[in-house]
């Protein structure tokens, strides 16, 4: 954590410590309107990272995407429910 007792850090980004990948694990990258800080990736990252399979989540509210590692490929409408959940919108994956 951080001095101020926050997952961010002052640049605005989470710390979500380990970024190793496990092999069968798949990586998701989406885009999500409306995050404008390390707040706001907080919520995103926390709502996604309860979904079933998640092993990890890393939301950059600078460039609005968020990756999401898990077990097996996430439902997009699942994934709408957390980011809508967090009071954002989900855009959709990015290609």
């Amino acid at each position: 954590m951080t001095e101020n007792g926050s997952c961010c850090t002052p640049e605005g980004s989470c710390q979500s410590g380990g970024t190793d990948v496990q092999v069968g694990e798949v990586t998701t990258t989406y885009r999500v309107t409306g995050m404008t800080c390390g707040h706001c990736e907080g919520a995103v990252s926390s709502e996604i990272g309860e979904l079933a399979g998640v092993s990890s989540v890393q939301a950059v509210a600078a460039i609005g995407l968020v990756t999401v590692t898990s077990k097996a490929p996430l439902d997009e409408d699942a994934v709408r429910a957390a980011v809508d959940e967090a009071g954002y919108e989900l855009a959709g994956q990015v290609a």
